[in-house]
């Protein structure tokens, strides 16, 4: 455990520095810059050895066992994270649960799910989107029936992140079909190990099953694993889906497939082709424009000013740029653009198939861009519907 307790006190540049150093000195290198997310039997130790040092949750006041960190602090640790390739754990109840307890759950909850959170005896997946309320969560159908002190649920959810390495599941229930959409919303915790419940993984294009789609009979789960009131939800989950927003909206992705295509373009001899330098530059000026406008989102953050609508513009950007970047990288590479794995090339080894996947659902996950640029035209730019 670090005997620091009181990170806020010292300045930018020395918690830089030593966050940096425990990165480079404990995370395993053959873990750094994982081409998939990485599964709990591949992280656990990594998580394990965050928990000890009391770093796992950098954002949880210190009375919960966080670190308590202030904005600036905290955008230097995820900083650091994503510059020395350190692979996403399962973070849905560091990022998502354990700050929704803190805020809306009762005592009992936090006593209960936060100090397991912590040691990584619960590991946690989210129940959002379903067949046809995806983008439109409002419209979800999966149904919470109150029955003496248990909830009765049943329903399906779909993209269900790393389910089948869940312990358990946070989930948007419909608890009054009369109500309007966000009106009828209540938010549940449940045991995956509970009857009734069936995840079945999703195997993607390149073959891998980060995704699971869940099935929901009967299942009986206690009253008490209700957060917040009933047919309340909605408010809790807006506030965790505005989160998700600037997560997911830093340029780091297009950052590191930007440099990939320079490092290609120069065992190619690209610099003196004119119609790739075209190409080339408009994504590099995207790649910075992207930065500039999340460094502005940070700086809110930083003032400790609550995000508004605007910061939609992050997660339409950064996905389509990291597309477009992802398209470049295999037509350049050529015929070898379409190869599987590692491939050799100028004494080099690339993988282009990597990126070019991972960049098709981006614009579909977290809110599709669509919804998104509704969003920006009615809540920011003030157009009718």
């Amino acid at each position: 455990m670090s005997a620091v307790t009181d990170w806020n006190a010292l300045d930018d540049d020395s918690f830089r520095q030593q966050v940096r150093s425990f990165f480079r000195a404990n995370y395993p290198e053959e873990l750094r810059y994982p081409k998939t997310r990485l599964r709990w039997a591949q992280i656990r130790d990594w998580y394990l050895t965050l928990s000890k040092q009391g770093w796992l949750t950098p954002a949880w006041p210190t009375r919960y066992g966080g670190m308590g960190l202030e904005p600036s602090k905290l955008i230097i640790f995820y900083e650091e994270i994503e510059l020395h390739g350190v692979g996403r754990a399962p973070d849905m109840g560091i990022t998502m649960v354990g700050p929704l307890l803190i805020q809306n759950g009762s005592e009992e909850q936090k006593d209960y799910y936060l100090p397991k959170i912590l040691s990584g005896e619960h590991i946690w997946c989210q129940g959002y989107s379903e067949p046809n309320s995806g983008s439109d969560l409002a419209s979800l159908r999966t149904e919470a029936v109150l029955d003496g002190d248990e909830f009765v649920v049943n329903g399906q959810k779909t993209w269900t992140t790393l389910a089948q390495d869940a312990t358990h599941i946070f989930m948007l229930v419909r608890t009054d079909k009369s109500a309007k959409k966000q009106e009828g919303i209540s938010f549940l915790l449940m045991d995956v190990t509970t009857p009734g419940i069936e995840r079945r993984p999703i195997r993607n294009l390149a073959g891998h099953e980060e995704f699971c789609e869940c099935f929901f009979r009967d299942v009986r789960v206690p009253k008490a694993n209700l957060v917040g009131e009933i047919n309340r939800g909605w408010t809790i989950a807006k506030a965790l889906l505005g989160f998700e927003r600037i997560s997911i909206g830093g340029p780091k992705q297009s950052q590191y497939a930007i440099a990939r295509l320079e490092e290609l373009a120069s065992h190619l001899g690209l610099e003196s082709d004119a119609g790739f330098m075209d190409a080339y530059a408009r994504l590099k000026l995207d790649v910075l424009d992207h930065a500039a406008l999340y460094t502005r989102f940070i700086d809110q953050v930083r003032r400790g000013e609550k995000l508004g609508s605007d910061v939609s513009m992050l997660k339409v950007i950064g996905t389509e740029t990291y597309q477009k970047i992802s398209q470049l990288l295999i037509e350049t590479a050529g015929s070898a653009g379409g190869l599987v794995d590692d491939v050799e090339m100028a004494g080099e080894d690339f993988d282009w198939l990597t990126s070019y996947y991972n960049a098709r659902p981006a614009t579909i996950y977290g809110g599709s861009n669509e919804i998104q640029r509704n969003i920006l035209a009615s809540q920011v730019l003030g157009l009718p519907s």
